[in-house]
């Protein structure tokens, strides 16, 4: 009986072996494709719920219609509702697949498009917080003169225009890539790729500059500047809430309303008007109102830090990047800049439970919506000033009337 030689046998075991690597790699990446699908999934899913809900919400309750900061909330939702719909599934699809199956003039269209609707939803939250610094930190005759519907048009308008100079004009004309072809077509090349089955985005230094301070760095600079003097009134009005609070007293009548019903961070800047004809109110009803209100006030300025902070930690990364890279001669790696880019896709997502889920209104019309018509929902609340019910307080940050409490 003919045997097989040890050499054969040492061959047999080195494929079998081969074999059961190639099958575990194949396992694995099949893995990873079904975890990131799902992952992927699961963010633009709750992108198009989270800012579809907004807009419905605003549609269906007039009461939300009456408050300027809401079209801008609004606005900002169907910008990022677009980042989740024409944006956020194609790249999901390139970066699970690997490879651009649209062709270069779609790559071209997807690319404007991503700019155009990433950077209107940053200048939304610039116009959010310019409005929010003229209702909180300025008199409410000052806010009616700068945020008239004429000027909140305007600024809408300039959300949407201002994105298209660096966007479409640009990069449909490929000045984005000028002085930079060898570069993009050595990528490409890298990436094993025809001009059909591959979408490689480069920028030359000026417009890196320009496009990343346009779309991030000065809005970010307004952002902080608003928010700073916001922060700086909420903790104005605590330090005079426990002055008051020592001394004995708290009056609710004079010039400046310090004990009120409504936070002096109200949404709204007519109610510190309408506040200073409050009638006096006793020692043991003024206490519970000026702890709630101090608590409250307290609350809405570590509200800003987090509002700030999803901010800076989802777009900041990436416009760093975008700025440092061409100094380095491109050698930041295609890894980076994805995870970088989805960083900033989930602020998206993030915005409709930043700018509208802690607004009392906004959630009061949400439920409404979910629960088919509810009425017991759309009945406002009321306040009373009886010495066993609560005051009822609310703080408006960055566009909306937050619940804090």
């Amino acid at each position: 009986m003919a045997t097989e030689s040890p050499l054969h046998l040492l061959d047999d075991l080195i494929n079998t072996g081969q074999q059961q690597q190639e099958q575990q790699q194949e396992f694995l990446i099949s893995l990873e494709s079904i975890i990131l699908t799902i992952f992927l999934s699961i963010i633009i899913i709750m992108t198009v719920c989270g800012n579809l809900l907004v807009m419905v919400a605003l549609c269906k309750d007039r009461h939300l219609r009456k408050k300027k900061t809401n079209y801008f909330i609004v606005s900002l939702a169907f910008a990022d509702l677009l980042v989740a719909l024409l944006v956020m599934p194609f790249a999901a699809i390139e970066l699970i697949t690997g490879e651009w199956r649209y062709g270069e003039i779609f790559c071209l269209v997807r690319t404007s498009l991503d700019v155009l609707l990433t950077t209107a939803s940053i200048l939304h939250l610039c116009c959010i917080a310019l409005d929010r610094y003229y209702a909180i930190c300025c008199q409410p005759l000052v806010y009616r003169h700068k945020m008239t519907p004429v000027r909140v048009a305007v600024m809408l308008s300039g959300c949407w225009f201002i994105p298209i100079f660096i966007s479409f004009l640009p990069i449909m004309q490929s000045w984005n890539a000028i002085g930079i072809e060898d570069i993009i077509e050595e990528r490409k090349g890298l990436a094993g790729a025809s001009n059909d089955t591959s979408c490689v985005f480069l920028v030359n230094m000026p417009y890196a500059l320009i496009c990343s301070a346009v779309a991030f760095y000065v809005p970010l600079a307004l952002m902080v500047l608003a928010y700073q003097q916001i922060y700086v009134t909420a903790m104005t009005h605590v330090r005079q809430i426990e002055t008051l609070q020592r001394a004995g007293s708290a009056p609710v009548s004079g010039p400046t309303p310090m004990i009120t019903v409504r936070s002096s961070t109200s949404s709204d800047p007519t109610d510190h008007y309408r506040l200073r004809t409050t009638r006096a109110l006793s020692p043991s009803e003024q206490a519970p109102i000026a702890n709630s209100r101090m608590r409250i006030e307290t609350k809405a300025a570590k509200t800003l830090a987090v509002i700030m902070g999803c901010f800076c930690l989802c777009w900041a990364p990436f416009f760093i990047t975008n700025v440092v890279d061409p100094f380095i001669h491109y050698s930041v790696p295609w890894q980076l800049w994805t995870a970088w880019l989805w960083l900033g896709y989930i602020n998206s997502g993030l915005n409709p439970f930043l700018y509208a889920f802690l607004n009392r209104a906004f959630r009061r019309a949400f439920l409404v919506i979910l629960c088919c018509g509810d009425e017991r929902y759309s009945r406002q609340g009321s306040c009373s000033y009886g010495q066993v019910q609560r005051a009822c307080s609310a703080a408006s940050v960055n566009g909306t009337s937050m619940a804090l409490r």
